[in-house]
């Protein structure tokens, strides 16, 4: 029987294939001295492993045919803001795409008010960017203005 989870769960070990199959093109390391493939390795694992799960204790969901379409219009939308973001990522700057993203979606796709959406976007887009960029020092695309 073709279930939602049945499905999803085929889907997660597809993907933890699919990393471990790329992951091969990396060095792996030692426990003592893990090599960059090894967290992406253990992740796929994991991924796959739960996949299987899903798979073998699927049954008691919901069958996939059930499954009602009306959220497709915010699937798509948050498809395009992903696709959005990978493309200007780096030619706007993080602050600026993540503002930009989080807006559309809180304004425009959930319909909240502007001060909201504002203060939301503004916030979480520099918040995040502090704490990855300026605590943790992990360098985030700063776009032409150097923003």
């Amino acid at each position: 029987m073709l279930t939602t989870d049945r499905v999803g769960g085929v889907a997660l070990a597809l993907i933890g294939l699919f990393v471990l199959f790329e992951s091969r093109k990396l060095p792996l390391g030692t426990l003592q001295n893990p090599g960059p493939a090894a967290m992406p390795v253990v992740l796929a694992v994991l991924l796959l492993g739960f996949g299987a799960a899903l798979v073998a204790l699927g049954a008691g969901a919901a069958r996939l045919a059930a499954v009602g379409w009306s959220e497709w219009r915010h699937a798509v939308a948050i498809f395009g803001v992903c696709a959005f973001a990978a493309l200007a990522l780096e030619r706007l700057g993080y602050r600026v795409t993540m503002v930009a993203a989080l807006a559309f979606l809180v304004g425009g796709v959930e319909r909240r008010g502007v001060v909201f959406t504002l203060v939301f976007a503004l916030a979480l887009a520099l918040g995040t960017f502090f704490v990855f960029d300026t605590v943790l020092r992990v360098p985030l695309p700063r776009g032409p203005l150097r923003f």
